[in-house]
């Protein structure tokens, strides 16, 4: 042949008709097959063609292409190849992913080799195929087995997380006389990394290498490195002792190679031993950038953003070349510290020096950048980031998508989602919890059963998602049915999944079931102990919620900003002011915490609701920045409801100023002037809200009856059973005024005659919903009602009233909190209804028996005396049947037969201190 024929017979091998349609006819003119037919040396010809599959090999993904048309040129030249080139051929087919043409090629050989075998089997692996590659394997007879194949599974099985069946067929190599190698060794000991969680797994590996002869080998020693480094994660051990173990592997081992020290350096990092991690990294030799991320990346998981720009500083003085993993774990660090003109700096560096970034370098880089736009509040350069032609991944929808879900863009964030062509577990979670978490429960429920219908199977957080959104929706049943699912899925023991539970089952009312979830949680973080301090104040329990605070403590678990708003909220709940002062105060001088707005806002309310508004005022006054709406809402209601005009009026005009539109202002000052019989400016206050264009919104409450919610406004007359309801609700007034309730028009703030003022009452949301439940709900069961704002005083003590009659267990949550209903009593004590300008407070026996009764009996009585003191602050006084059911329970039995004596003598209400002391 020609150089000039060689030439143009080169160039067709290459021809994209070949690629484009392997049975084409132009196929017989562009290759001369009589021309390999006429051939006497067969053996040149497979020689061509080998050549040829080689040079395709070495252009990489674009050649895999190019050996198809070779392939098709062999078949159209009727050229049969043997075994090195049909290897060659299902290798090249492999790495293509074109694994369909690869098994065809496979299955035609009447006897494949080992190494056919050992290519498909390695091929499966990598495509995460563990049955395909087992199947070719087991149909490999021991004849044809060699080392190099049993290493081609092991590694197979390690590769895709199956560390047992990786260590059985080690152990099946060795019955079976097949020498084990250094690659051997090297993957059976990252198959043992995978589940090695005891320091003995680890020295049993350390001397089966020691034995074999590879204790010199740098790769063997760098696998059993690394498992020492991911055993020393393990909870079942001790990290420092591991982590030493593995130092003086590292310190004994003759050569280091790059994966060496990334490894031990690495090991230090995830097991937060920083210090250790930096003197080895001092100790290398050469500058390794893969060494300079890790060290940086474990600064940025700490926080440590001084150190961070140290060692970025330090890269470029030295000269190592910035990569995408440095961009994006300095960028994180700007993001998590909220160092917005750093973080805009580094992006102007990066697009002064990078001038042709590859294209992974580009999408890691953006998206760290989106990530920081939008949580320095930059969401609209986070989004021009995202619209620039670059090409998006999966991470990059996701950071937008996090991004509108995070500042609460919600319907952005849909139009987001909707664009998604693909969707990962993390994008349906983000979406299903960003709408739990914005009030859309409804949405959110029914996205997270679109994905299930889509076969997808929820993660733990998507199944907290879930939950939330039951219990924004106040779903008992449906959050009782997830729950279950949960237990099934295995998913019960996850943190996110069961601190969901904790706020559901409290925010349903069931209380015990929240408990009871704490209690069986194989682990607590910060999270769990604020969720439920939380549930337990909102429930009115302010003393247990400080005691559960204290165990906090003793478990050596740090309260942070959110532990003290709910401690400061069961305070305010339960009216503990020298407890709420005493936390507020320990938050920075204790725990270095600076209180925010909303701490402060707590503290205000309740200092107000326990009538200090002076003391209130000086706290704002005292306050290292200018106070905000929600300061001025808790002041204005603490004016409201002990009927301060004149500071509630200079409250009322700074929330005009802030939140014109919130119609929570104009309630409260016209329910205050109305308190007070000024009719004349609750109708200058309506009017101005009418020509501000604010409308209130309508109170309402609603219960679940039979997985249907049946929802109730004031003086209701569109729900289909209503008539019923007021029919049976007549009834029961009258059983109520029986027992001693009396309807109290002093809640009706509106200017009109008694009866009216008491058919007003009489049609609120509440009660309509109370007597719902008892007319269909069965007899005994719990009645739980929801309300959108506050429960009126008059409500309150009718409902205590209902419980009583009907033997009802009645739970409202109303707004601000919940109350228990129980035998004509309710578990706030009726702290958070009596206004002290409208009446006197009534006996208070549960706040009595919570201060005394839960102190261990040897220590009653001296808790008595320190029970008398706070209730003396508060003005609370018992009645006599209070003190007996309190002395009953104290081991001195004279001192209950006195008291008896006196009882006899005095059935009114009487002063506990005069008792106490007489």
């Amino acid at each position: 042949m020609s150089s000039c024929e060689f030439k143009h017979h080169q160039n067709a091998y290459f021809s994209p008709l070949l690629i484009i349609n392997m049975q084409n006819a132009a196929v017989k003119s562009v290759y001369p097959i009589q021309h390999l037919r006429q051939a006497a040396d067969m053996g040149a010809a497979a020689n061509l063609y080998a050549a040829k599959l080689h040079l395709c090999c070495q252009r990489g993904h674009s050649g895999y292409r190019l050996a198809a048309g070779v392939h098709a040129h062999m078949i159209a030249s009727g050229f049969i190849p043997r075994g090195h080139i049909l290897n060659r051929l299902i290798n090249i087919y492999c790495k293509s992913s074109n694994f369909k043409y690869a098994k065809k090629l496979f299955d035609e050989i009447p006897n494949p080799d080992v190494v056919a075998r050992t290519t498909l089997i390695a091929a499966y692996s990598a495509s995460g195929s563990p049955q395909l590659a087992r199947e070719i394997f087991e149909n490999t007879s021991l004849r044809v087995r060699d080392t190099v194949c049993y290493n081609a599974m092991i590694t197979c099985y390690s590769h895709n997380n199956d560390g047992h069946a990786a260590i059985q067929l080690f152990n099946e190599m060795r019955r079976q006389s097949f020498e084990p190698d250094n690659f051997t060794y090297t993957s059976i000991i990252a198959a043992v990394a995978l589940i090695a969680s005891r320091e003995e797994h680890c020295q049993q590996m350390h001397c089966a290498v020691v034995k074999s002869g590879t204790a010199l080998v740098t790769s063997v020693l760098n696998a059993l490195l690394s498992v020492y480094v991911k055993c020393a994660s393990s909870p079942l051990v001790s990290s420092s002792l591991l982590l030493a173990s593995a130092r003086k592997l590292f310190d004994e081992m003759p050569v280091k190679d790059e994966l060496t020290w990334t490894t031990i350096i690495t090991g230090y990092v995830k097991n937060k031993d920083l210090d250790a991690a930096r003197e080895v990294f001092n100790g290398m030799d050469e500058e390794l950038v893969v060494a300079w991320n890790s060290m940086i990346s474990g600064y940025v998981q700490e926080g440590m953003v001084f150190e961070v720009f140290e060692m970025f500083r330090n890269m470029h003085c030295l000269g190592i070349k910035h990569d995408d993993f440095t961009y994006t774990n300095v960028l994180s660090a700007c993001a998590d510290a909220g160092l917005f003109l750093h973080g805009k700096q580094i992006h102007a560096y990066i697009l002064r020096t990078e001038v042709k970034p590859a294209r992974n370098f580009m999408v890691s880089v953006n998206n760290a950048l989106i990530t920081l736009y939008w949580k320095c509040g930059k969401i609209d350069q986070a989004r021009s980031i995202f619209d620039t032609p670059f090409i998006k991944d999966l991470v990059s929808w996701n950071a937008i998508l996090s991004a509108y879900v995070s500042v609460g863009k919600m319907d952005e964030a849909k139009g987001i989602f909707n664009e998604m062509h693909e969707k990962s577990i993390l994008s349906w979670t983000v979406m299903i919890s960003g709408l739990a978490q914005h009030g859309l429960g409804e949405e959110a429920l029914r996205l997270f059963n679109r994905m299930k219908s889509y076969g997808l199977e929820p993660c733990d957080y998507a199944f907290s998602g879930a939950i939330t959104s039951c219990a924004v929706l106040a779903a008992l049943e449906q959050g009782r049915q997830l729950h279950g699912q949960v237990i099934r899925l295995g998913f019960d023991s996850s943190l996110s999944t069961s601190n969901a539970l904790i706020t559901m089952y409290a925010r349903c009312g069931v209380l015990d079931a929240a408990y009871r979830v704490f209690l069986t949680m194989p682990c607590l973080d910060s999270v769990s102990w604020n969720a439920m301090i939380a549930a337990i104040g909102q429930h009115g329990h302010g003393s247990k919620a400080l005691e559960l605070y204290e165990e906090m403590l003793e478990e050596r678990i740090l309260p942070d900003r959110i532990t003290f708003l709910t401690i400061l909220t069961a305070c305010s709940h339960a009216g503990l002011v020298d407890e709420g002062k005493r936390y507020f105060k320990s938050m920075n001088e204790i725990y270095g915490i600076t209180p925010g707005e909303d701490h402060y806002a707590r503290l205000i309310d309740l200092l107000c609701r326990s009538g200090k508004l002076a003391e209130a005022e000086n706290v704002i006054q005292a306050m290292p920045f200018e106070p905000g709406a929600p300061i001025w809402e808790a002041l204005l209601s603490g004016c409201r409801l002990h009927g301060n005009m004149d500071l509630g009026v200079v409250a009322a005009e700074k929330l005009f100023d802030m939140i014109p539109q919130h119609d929570g202002t104009y309630i409260l000052l016209a329910n205050m002037f109305a308190a007070a019989g000024r009719w004349d400016n609750v109708a200058a206050v309506r009017k101005f809200m009418r020509d501000r264009g604010v409308k209130k919104e309508p109170g309402c409450s609603w219960l679940d009856v039979e997985n249907k919610v049946h929802v109730f406004l004031v003086d209701d007359a569109v729900h289909p059973e209503v008539h019923e309801v007021y029919n049976y609700l007549k009834e029961l007034v009258l059983r109520l005024r029986k027992l001693g309730y009396v309807p109290d028009t002093k809640y009706v703030l509106h200017d009109m005659e008694s009866e009216q003022k008491e058919h007003s009452l009489s049609t609120h949301s509440e009660k309509l919903a109370v007597v719902y439940g008892l007319l269909k709900l069965p007899c005994g069961s719990t009645i739980r009602i929801f309300k959108n704002l506050r429960i009126c005083g008059d409500c309150h003590n009718a409902i205590k009233f209902m419980s009583k009659a009907e033997a009802r267990e009645i739970i409202v949550r109303d707004g601000k909190r919940f109350h228990h209903f129980r035998d004509g009593e309710c578990s706030c004590g009726d702290y958070w209804v009596i206004e002290p300008h409208l009446k006197k407070p009534p006996a208070r026996h549960s706040q009595f028996k919570e201060l005394v009764t839960e102190v261990p009996l040897g220590k009653r009585l001296p808790t008595l005396s320190v029970a008398l003191e706070k209730c003396k602050i508060r003005g609370i006084r018992f009645g006599t049947s209070t003190l007996m059911q309190t002395y009953a329970a104290l081991p001195r039995v004279h001192e209950v037969i006195m008291l008896e004596a006196k009882i006899k003598n005095d059935r009114n209400l009487c002063d506990l201190e005069k008792l106490l002391h007489s």
